[in-house]
């Protein structure tokens, strides 16, 4: 089901695409950009509050339906074996979570995007459901590149939250 689902979407966004280019030559509907970041993880333990920080990478692949709205599959790899204290007694391992979002994309104006979605968090010992809000700063350096610093919070299920901050070069075509 998931095949037919990404399927019908890749066409729906090639039609739409191939529809509104004799409108707009200049505007490039598709985005991707490989992204780097680091994951702020609080947590409460026994022996006080602490933090840790995972390196990521990841990449970003985007659909623009117009110069305002888009969509993307966000992904991003935690580069990390870590562990989690979870209900103040049990710590669990994470071996480098996966963690894959769909995101919608609202362009606030020339440089600012907010980005709010949905996902999962995939790892070998439990996968977690992700809410993510989030906003990049955007600027074109020329022939359709940019780069754009991020920032994105991701509440996880049970309580869970994580921060990212990070830098994507992106290409858009």
């Amino acid at each position: 089901m998931k095949k037919i689902i990404l399927i019908t979407s890749l066409i729906l966004c090639s039609y739409i695409a191939s529809s509104q280019e004799n409108k707009h030559d200049h505007f490039k509907h598709f985005r991707v950009s490989p992204v780097i970041s680091h994951t702020y993880i609080p947590m409460a333990t026994n022996e006080g509050d602490k933090t840790v920080i995972v390196p990521s990478i990841g990449l970003d692949l985007e659909y623009w339906v117009n110069e305002k709205w888009g969509f993307g599959f966000h992904n991003d790899l935690e580069l990390e074996t870590f562990e989690i204290e979870k209900d103040h007694q049990l710590f669990v391992e994470k071996e480098f979570p996966v963690v894959l979002t769909f995101d919608a994309l609202y362009k606030l104006d020339e440089n600012w995007i907010l980005v709010l979605g949905t996902g999962v968090e995939y790892e070998k010992t439990e996968n977690l459901f992700i809410i993510r809000a989030g906003i990049e700063y955007e600027v074109e350096f020329g022939n359709h590149w940019d780069v754009a610093p991020t920032v994105f919070y991701d509440h996880r299920s049970h309580n869970f939250g994580t921060w990212s901050i990070g830098i994507g070069i992106g290409k858009r075509f």
